[in-house]
C-alpha cells in the first residue's frame, strides 16, 4: 500500500539527535549531577545554562554555615559515586568540606566557566505551546538587569530544603537584639553569641546541631521546643553495632569522629578496602526502611531502645523526658542523630521551654502562659518552605503551578515530572526520596532518568513530552494507599505532610525504600506520557505531524554510519544478555545506570 502523498520521508538516518537548549535552575548537588548526565547521554547535541541565585555553587551546603552544621549521613556515602573523595576528614562531613567538594568538582569538570551562571535567578517561566519552548525571565543579581531567555527543556534543581523562612511569630522583627536564621548565619566578624542569653527556637535537624555547638559560648541558653522529636545516638555508634560492624570497627577515629591520618592514607591507597567500606555502609543505610513500617518488629525494638537511650542522656529528668521523648511513632518526624544535644539540655544554665510563643517583644519573648523571657539574641532554627510550590510563576497548560499547588495536595509523576508542564522536570519533587539516605547518589539516578527522556525526545521527533493526568492520578492513589502502613503516615506534626481541606497527606517521601526508588527509575514507562511530535516534511511550521515514525528517516542508522561506533554491537554477548545498547557512548557513562528507554 503506497504512503499518503502528503507524507514525506525524513532525509536523515535514524538516530540523528535534534539540538536542544536546556536550562537548569540551581547548582547544588542535583544541578551538578544534571550537567554530567547531559554530557554523557545527550553529548554534543545540546546547549545548556545553569542559573544559580547564590554567589557560588553548592546549594544547601553553600547557604547553611551555622555552628555545628554537618551532614548526618556518613561522608563516604554522601558523595557522588562517580567522584569518590578519599580524604574526608570526619565520618560526618562539616558543611564547609561538602561545599568545597562540590566547588572542586565544578572546577575540575569545567562546569563553572562553561555553563553555570551564579548570581542569576529565574523570575518566571511560561510554556509556549506553539513553539514548544519555555519562555523565561531571568535576573542578573549583580547588575540588577532582567533579560528574556527560552529553553526546550526546563529542569528545576533548586531542592526542597533551600527556601528558608522566618517563623510566623507576631513582633519577630521588632526584636531589638540579634535575630538570625540558621540558613542565613552571619559571618563571625559580624556576630557573636559570647556571654549572651540566647533563645534557640526549634528542635529539628538544625536546632539539635546548633544547641550543643553554641552552648560553650553563651551565658544562658533558652531552647524553645514546640514538639518532641526522636533523637538518635551518633550513627557511628549505630553502624558499629549492625551488619557493617566489622568494617566500621576497623576504622581509626578519635572521640570527635575524625579519621586518623593513617586511616585517610589507607582509604587513598587501598581501593579494595575503600570499596568494601563504602558499600557496607550503603547497604546498611538502605536497609533501614523496615524500621519505619508501623508496628514492625524492627520499629518496636528500635522505639524501646531509643526511648531508653534518650532517658539516659537526659539523666532521667522527668520534666525533660516528658517534653522531649515522643509518644508518636518512630519515624513520623525526621529522626536526627545529635551527639551531645540531649546532654546539653541537662546543664544548669539551659532552660527548655515547652510552652508556645505568644509574641516576640523588643527585649525577648512572651510565652502563651504570659511568662516573659529576656534574651540578647534569637536563633530561628525553624526550617524552610516545604510546600513544593515554585518560587516563581511557572505557567503551563493548566495555569500557574503556584496557584494550583497552593490550594491542593502537590502531585508529581515519580517525583520528577508534573502533568500540564511539558518538557519540565524536577529533582526531589512531591513524594521524592528526601528521607531515604544520601541524596547525592539518588540525584544521580534522577539526572540519568531525565537525560534519557531528553535523549528520547531528540532522537524520536518528540517536540513536547508530559506525564498524563491519569498516570499521576494512579500513582497518587498508590501513595495514599501505601502511606498508612508507615510511621510517616501516622499522627504527628511533620513537614513530611501537606494539608488540604483538612486532610493530611504525606507529600515529601517516596512510598517505598531507597532501593525501591532506584529500581523504579531504571525503566522509562512511555505509556504514562503524552507526546506532541515535530512537524514532518509536509507540515513545516505546524505544531505536530501525523506520523510518529517520521524520525525513522531514510532507512540508515547512525550506528552504521558513525565510523567510531561498532556496527556489529548486537553480537556482543554481554549486550545480548543485558538487553542494552553497548555502543562506545554508553561505555563512557561509568557508574551511572542508564534507564532503558
Amino acid at each position: 500500500m503506497p504512503a499518503p502523498a502528503s507524507y514525506t520521508v525524513k532525509e536523515e538516518p535514524f538516530g540523528v539527535a535534534r539540538r536542544v537548549r536546556i536550562v537548569v535552575i540551581g547548582a547544588g548537588a542535583s544541578g551538578i549531577n544534571m550537567v554530567r548526565a547531559l554530557r554523557l547521554q545527550v553529548q554534543d547535541s545540546f546547549e545548556l545554562d545553569v542559573y544559580e541565585k547564590n554567589r557560588d555553587v553548592g546549594g544547601t551546603w553553600h547557604e547553611n554555615r551555622y555552628p555545628g552544621c554537618r551532614c548526618d549521613i556518613p561522608s563516604h556515602n554522601y558523595q557522588f559515586s562517580w567522584r569518590p573523595k578519599h580524604d574526608w576528614t570526619n565520618f560526618f562531613s562539616p558543611a564547609e568540606e561538602i561545599s568545597a567538594y562540590l566547588g572542586q568538582i565544578c572546577d575540575e569538570e569545567g562546569m563553572r566557566d562553561s555553563v553555570i551562571k551564579t548570581d542569576h535567578q529565574v523570575l518566571s517561566a511560561l510554556w509556549d505551546e506553539v513553539q514548544g519552548r519555555w519562555l523565561l525571565t531571568v535576573a542578573n543579581l549583580q547588575t540588577g538587569e532582567h533579560f528574556d531567555d527560552s529553553a526546550d527543556f526546563l529542569i528545576d534543581a533548586t531542592g526542597i530544603l533551600n527556601n528558608w523562612k522566618w517563623p510566623d511569630l507576631p513582633g519577630l522583627h521588632d526584636f531589638e537584639g540579634d535575630l538570625v536564621h540558621s540558613a542565613r548565619w552571619p559571618r563571625p566578624a559580624d556576630f557573636t553569641l559570647k556571654n549572651k542569653t540566647v533563645a534557640v527556637i526549634g528542635n529539628g535537624s538544625s536546632g539539635v546541631q546548633i544547641v550543643p555547638a553554641i552552648y560553650p559560648q553563651v551565658k544562658k541558653l533558652v531552647h524553645v521546643v514546640r514538639t518532641p522529636t526522636w533523637v538518635l545516638p551518633s550513627r557511628t555508634k549505630i553502624l558499629a553495632m549492625g551488619p557493617a560492624a566489622d568494617v566500621v570497627n576497623s576504622i581509626e577515629l578519635d572521640d570527635d569522629d575524625n579519621f586518623s591520618p593513617e586511616q585517610i592514607a589507607r582509604f587513598q591507597t587501598d581501593p579494595t578496602f575503600y570499596r568494601k567500606f563504602v558499600k557496607a555502609i550503603e547497604k546498611e543505610i538502605s536497609a533501614g526502611f523496615s524500621m519505619v513500617l508501623r508496628d514492625s518488629p524492627e520499629q518496636v525494638s528500635a522505639t524501646e531502645q531509643l526511648r531508653q537511650y534518650m532517658a539516659a542522656m537526659l539523666n532521667g529528668d522527668e520534666r525533660l523526658c516528658k517534653t522531649l521523648i515522643p509518644t508518636f511513632a518512630l519515624g513520623c518526624r525526621r529522626m536526627t542523630p545529635a551527639p551531645a544535644y540531649l546532654q546539653t539540655l541537662t546543664k544548669s544554665n539551659v532552660q527548655v521551654v515547652a510552652e508556645g510563643i505568644r509574641r516576640v517583644v523588643p527585649r525577648g519573648i512572651e510565652l502563651t502562659n504570659g511568662t516573659m523571657i529576656e534574651v540578647d539574641a534569637i536563633v530561628c532554627a525553624t526550617g524552610f518552605d516545604v510546600s513544593f510550590c515554585p518560587r516563581f510563576p511557572l505557567v503551563g497548560r493548566n495555569g500557574n503551578l503556584q496557584d494550583l499547588w497552593r490550594n491542593s495536595i502537590p502531585q508529581a509523576y515519580m517525583s520528577c515530572a508534573v502533568p500540564g508542564l511539558p518538557n519540565y522536570f524536577t529533582f526531589l519533587g512531591p513524594n521524592g526520596p528526601i528521607g531515604h539516605g544520601s541524596t547525592f547518589t539518588l540525584t544521580e539516578h534522577i539526572a540519568t532518568y531525565i537525560a534519557g527522556v531528553i535523549r528520547k525526545c531528540q532522537t524520536e521527533g518528540i517536540k513536547a513530552i508530559v506525564p498524563s493526568q491519569a498516570a499521576v492520578d494512579d500513582y497518587s492513589e498508590h501513595i495514599r494507599a501505601f502511606m498508612p502502613r508507615t510511621a510517616w503516615g501516622s499522627s504527628c506534626s511533620s513537614w513530611y505532610k501537606s494539608t488540604s481541606n483538612g486532610n493530611e497527606t504525606v507529600t515529601a517521601l517516596h512510598p517505598g525504600s531507597r532501593i525501591h526508588f532506584i529500581h523504579m527509575l531504571e525503566k522509562f514507562r512511555g505509556e504514562d506520557y503524552e507526546y506532541v511530535y515535530e512537524a514532518d516534511g509536509s507540515e513545516k511550521g505546524l505544531a505536530s505531524c501525523r506520523n510518529r515514525f517520521y524520525y525513522l528517516g531514510n532507512g540508515f542508522s547512525t550506528k552504521e554510519l558513525d565510523p567510531d561506533s561498532d556496527a556489529a554491537w548486537y553480537l556482543d554477548s554481554a549486550a545480548l544478555t543485558a538487553g542494552v545498547d553497548d555502543s562506545d557512548a554508553n561505555h563512557k557513562m561509568g557508574s551511572i545506570i542508564r534507564p532503558q528507554l
